[in-house]
This record gives C-alpha cells, structure tokens and sequence, in this order.
C-alpha cells in the first residue's frame, strides 16, 4: 500500500506550463517505483562510456540536455559539453556535472560520443584518457588525473580528423571506442561507414601505428572495444538498410542494430570473426526507434550494457529526440567470448549493495528525483541539489525530492547532520515521500552551515526521501549514532 500510495503521490506532484496552448507535464518515470531506469531521470543524455576507479563505477555520456536548452530538435551540433555520473551500487546515481570541453579545447567544433579509459602512470597515479567526437570530423581527446577532472587538452586540434590521408573520404571521424588490454597497449577504434582501428602511444593521445580498416560491413556508428579474455572484441551499429548480401556467416543482423566481432591479433584485418547481433534497436523491443549506442561493462562481477533510448522524454515534456541513458544487465560468455542478446527494459537493474546512512553521502546522490535541480561547485565533479525543473520552460516546482533506495540504518542512528545554505528546509522521510517524517534541517544562512537534529533510533533498510523547500541548497547529509 505505501508503494501504490507514494506511486499515486508521484504522479501528482508534476508542475505544468502554458505554451502554444500546449500544458508541459514534468514528472519522473522512476520515483515512487521500482524501475531503475533512465540512470537520471532529470537530464538528457546519450553514448555512454564507463570506467572503473577506487571501487567506483565512473559512466560519460553525450549532453543532450544542452542542446534542449538551446534548441528545438536534437541536431547534436550545440553540444559541447559531455556528462558525468557514478554509482557502486548500480541503483543510486551521483551527479558530477559536466565536463566544458568547450572552454577545455576551445578548437573543437561539438563533443559527442565519450570514450574513456584509465592506465596507472610510473608515478603511482591514473591517467583518464577521454576520446570524444569532435562533431562528424574528428576524434578529440582530453585527459585527467581523477575521473571527475580537472581536464586538460594535450592537443590543440583533433587527434585524427578527416585531413588525415588514411582515413580522408572514407565518412565521419568520429564515435570513438577505446580499451587498454592486458599488456597495458591503448587501442582506439572510430569511423562512420567504415570502422577504423589504431594502436596509441603511451602518452594515449597520439598514434603508435596508421589506421587499419576494420572489417565492418554496413557500418553506421558507435564503434567500441573491449578486451575478454585474450579476445578483443569490436562493436558497433549498422545501418537501417536490409544488410543485403550478409558474406560474414551467421544469422543476419537486423536494423541499426549493435554487432561485435572478436580477434586475438587486431592489427591483421582477416582475423576478425563475427560474433552476432547482441542488442537490437530498442524499438525492436517496443522502447522507440532511435540511433543505437552501447557500452558493455564488468563491473563487480556482472555484466552490464549502457544504451540509450528516447523514453525520457515523455516525463519531462519534449519531443525533439533526446535521449536518456539506460542500463541493463547481459549474458557474457566469458571463456568463449560470445555476447548473448540483451534486451532494453524499463526495471533495468537491481542494487548490488546497501547505502549506509552513516557514512558522509552527497545530495547529488539519487535513484530518482522530482522538482531538482543540480547546481556545479567550484570543485570539479561535485553539485549541490536545490529545486528547480529540467524542464527550460516549465516554472519553478513548489518543492523538489530525492529519493534515495536501498539505504541501511543497521547502526540505528539518533541524529542527522546536513551541509546546507540558503533560506528553506529538508525534510528526511522513510518508505515514500509523504510518509514518516524522521528529521526536518532548517536553513537560514547565505554560506554553508553543518546544521544538525536528532531522530528517533532508526533501524532496517528503507527507501529515503528528502523533500526540498524554498531556495535550500543541500550539499551532503549523513546520519549518526
């Protein structure tokens, strides 16, 4: 009944506007459920990319939301930006904010399509090495020492662009998709209409060696690599033609659909093997026709597959083709290297731990979210929650909430500590967002105060809802013995 009723009561709480006669409805497809996708349900974003740092799962993805907010349709070109997001838990999602490639590598002409890989330095610390496209023309690439930045350009113009006389005329240089392997080489795959594969220096931003045609029939885009088990594996989406003839054995693959191959010698272009059709287009699946762009990860023992869809657009009221992040898991044969099929879903993944309430948690952090919006920090990766709407036209909610799922109070806690400014309230609720309240933080100050309340002893594991009121700005809570 709390789970029907917090539902109801998810439903209700959306905020509309008028405009050419038209109501905009912003609500959330995840609050108040037990569906765990989009991974944000409060910003567009595509082509995602992941990588792995301090037990942490680190995922990148093209920055739809900024072309909404400065456009009608989603024509990629005003996209300069590329999102940031983490989890270790697979459920609960922190926000960093954006990467402003722009202003990084003020060259570059879009940023699209995010690559990312990671390499211990003889320093002792982690080079990222983030491939991005630079529009249709070429592969960029910037790098970090953490995976939430500082970033920096190691170049002044693309790392390979469409002057390059290898790969000149043969389509866009773009949709990077990069892997270390087990010797530690640095790899990158790009193209459109033809796939394309070089072997990196070690600096990760120059070539090793000239690029190798990949054999890719009926290649479109969203080239990716990966390395299983001695095995590296290419994947990218093919074209909506009726892929006729089909010469690479095995079962055709259907329309703008992801497909792999797998070689143990990349650089000799006949030993690449078909694998298979492993994620059709998600309107095959009944989720909306769109382009298709995946990333495949091991993380904590599972396999995961980052796609995503359109579907976001429905709850947050446009219709100009942004797309959303969404993540499932999917069958690897790892001794044999075969990806099985996935299919997209709504539910998409359960939790693979607990949140404990006692350790310091940032209000960035979330299942779903409704009336929130995020504000950056001057610290790199790091955003604070106030209300607001993603929606550019919609007014300003009367309140904002986070949920939370899946949070542990097994040290039964008497009291809660929040980072906080500004001038309203946070409510910290149990179970749905009008249910048993356990503390309400108070704020009336212009800086950051560490305001704490007692509660009553706490115990079990439950679904948080903090409910925003007035122009708080929540940074972190954290609740103790």
């Amino acid at each position: 009944m709390k789970r029907i009723t917090s539902l109801l009561a998810a439903l209700a709480l959306t905020f509309t506007a008028s405009t050419n006669a038209q109501n905009v409805v912003v609500k959330s497809p995840k609050l108040g459920t037990d569906n765990a996708n989009p991974v944000l349900d409060f910003l567009y974003c595509a082509d995602p990319t992941a990588v792995e740092y301090n037990g942490r799962l680190y995922v990148y993805g093209t920055n739809d939301h900024q072309q909404y907010e400065e456009a009608e349709k989603n024509s990629y070109e005003k996209i300069r930006t590329l999102a940031m997001m983490s989890t270790d838990d697979m459920v609960n999602w922190t926000y960093h904010g954006l990467i402003p490639v722009g202003e990084i590598a003020p060259w570059i002409i879009a940023s699209w399509a995010p690559s990312i890989i990671s390499k211990p330095q003889p320093d002792g610390s982690t080079l990222f090495s983030l491939y991005f496209s630079n529009s249709g023309w070429g592969v960029g690439v910037i790098q970090a020492k953490s995976p939430v930045g500082p970033w920096t350009s190691p170049l002044s113009t693309s790392l390979i662009d469409g002057n390059n006389e290898t790969v000149k005329n043969s389509g866009a240089i773009f949709d990077p998709g990069a892997v270390i392997d087990s010797n530690g080489d640095g790899w990158v795959a790009f193209g459109n209409s033809q796939g394309w594969l070089a072997k990196l220096n070690t600096d990760l931003h120059s070539f090793a060696t000239t690029p190798m045609k990949l054999t890719s029939p009926f290649h479109f885009e969203a080239n990716e690599l990966n390395f299983i088990n001695g095995r590296y594996v290419y994947t990218y989406n093919d074209d909506w033609s009726e892929h006729e003839p089909w010469t690479l054995g095995g079962e055709k693959p259907t329309r703008c659909s992801m497909v792999y191959l797998t070689s143990t010698d990349p650089l000799n272009p006949q030993s690449w093997t078909y694998g298979g059709n492993y994620f059709k287009n998600p309107g095959d699946n009944g989720m909306g026709d769109g382009n298709n762009h995946t990333h495949l990860h091991k993380y904590q023992g599972k396999w995961y597959l980052f796609y995503h869809t359109g579907l976001l657009e429905k709850s947050l009221g446009s219709d100009g083709g942004f797309r959303s992040i969404y993540v499932d898991e999917i069958d690897v044969d790892e001794k044999n290297v075969v990806l099985h099929e996935c299919k997209p879903t709504q539910k998409g993944v359960t939790a693979i731990k607990n949140l404990d309430a006692c350790q310091l948690q940032y209000a960035a952090t979330s299942a779903a979210t409704l009336g929130v919006r995020y504000i950056p920090t001057a610290e790199p990766g790091h955003t604070v929650a106030t209300v607001g709407t993603p929606n550019k036209i919609a007014p300003k909610p009367s309140q904002g909430i986070i949920e939370v799922r899946n949070v542990s109070f097994a040290a039964h806690p008497k009291q809660i500590s929040c980072k906080v400014k500004g001038n309203g309230s946070a409510t910290f609720r149990l179970d749905s967002q009008d249910g048993e309240t356990i503390a309400t933080i108070t704020s009336n100050n212009g800086t950051y105060q560490t305001i704490s309340s007692a509660t009553s002893k706490l115990k079990g594991v439950h679904t948080l809802y903090i409910v925003l009121e007035g122009d708080i700005q929540l940074d972190t809570w954290q609740f103790k013995k």
